[in-house]
């Protein structure tokens, strides 16, 4: 879903690919490991307020209910709200007030915590979109260069990064040092294209290039993206690209045929050397032609 008139030109010039982690290189329902039910039914309140993936894993695990009252969500950090009256949080250990994992786990975690209460965690195991690996190699495949920044832990990004083929990555970011990677990005030249989905994700969406975001994601970032791909398939950011290039092809093509058929018509016409039945249809032929070669697009990427 394309919501900007320059989105597909912009798309075209991208040099370099940012992707978030949870949500767009994973499934939007990572699987929750272990957990206690008791622990689950607590904590589900403030889960049915948030839109993240882990908090609606934990929702989805504990079935329909109220929601907590008054919940605010922070970018990057979590969300609060009263459960029974009472004050509770639900994000990054550093927002509930927890230590976090030790360094090397790789289980995507997620922290709960009521007022006056001991900090639950909840570990998630994170699946793989079925075709990102191969997403990520025909976004290689076409000349950018790939890396991930994500708010996650760095052992579960880096178990993550070696299973798609990248790289260069980057764990444990907020909001505001995910924008500030994109400005850096931009300001050594590079022409970035983010894709992502969560509240923490619309700043840098703002401020790349052209953006991405996935059709399950925060309504923030989907306002804040260029386009917006609905389904499964992370394939759709190879498709977009070949799209943009097409369609930029297309239309250099197009203006070099107007200009060469100027530079003929024109003094041809001044010179007397076409009468107006001659001229009526070459000019009614080259705009065909011009229009025939705009629909070559039905084709590109093989879809139509």
């Amino acid at each position: 879903l394309l919501k900007s008139g320059a989105a597909l030109e912009r798309l075209a010039e991208v040099t370099h690919v940012v992707l978030d982690k949870t949500g767009v290189i994973t499934a939007a329902a990572p699987e929750l490991i272990d957990a206690d039910p008791a622990a689950i039914a607590r904590a589900a309140p403030l889960a049915r307020a948030s839109r993240h993936p882990l908090a609606k894993t934990l929702a989805r695990a504990a079935g329909p209910g109220p929601a907590a009252e008054g919940a605010r969500e922070a970018a990057g950090l979590g969300v609060e709200g009263l459960i029974d009256g009472r004050m509770a949080r639900m994000g990054r250990a550093a927002y509930v007030g927890a230590e976090p994992a030790p360094e090397g786990a790789l289980e995507t975690e997620l922290w709960f915590r009521i007022e006056g209460e001991a900090p639950i965690r909840f570990a998630f195991r994170e699946q793989l979109r079925a075709d990102a690996a191969a997403a990520i190699a025909g976004l290689k495949a076409r000349g950018l260069s790939v890396e991930i920044l994500s708010g996650d832990v760095p052992a579960a990004v880096e178990k993550i990064a070696a299973e798609v083929g990248i790289t260069t990555w980057r764990a444990s970011l907020t909001p505001q040092e995910k924008a500030a990677a994109i400005r850096a990005l931009a300001e050594t030249g590079k022409k970035t294209l983010m894709v992502g989905d969560g509240l923490n994700d619309a700043a840098a969406l703002a401020l790349a290039h052209a953006s991405m975001a996935p059709g399950e994601a925060a309504n923030i970032s989907q306002n804040a993206a260029d386009l917006v791909f609905t389904g499964d398939s992370l394939t759709a950011t190879t498709f977009a690209v070949d799209v943009a290039r097409a369609a930029r092809q297309r239309a250099l093509e197009n203006f070099a045929f107007s200009a060469l058929y100027n530079l003929v018509a024109t003094p041809a016409a001044m010179l007397g050397l076409v009468n107006p039945l001659i001229a009526a249809i070459a000019m009614s032929s080259s705009s065909l032609v011009v229009t025939l070669n705009a629909l070559r697009m039905t084709w590109v990427g093989g879809r139509r």
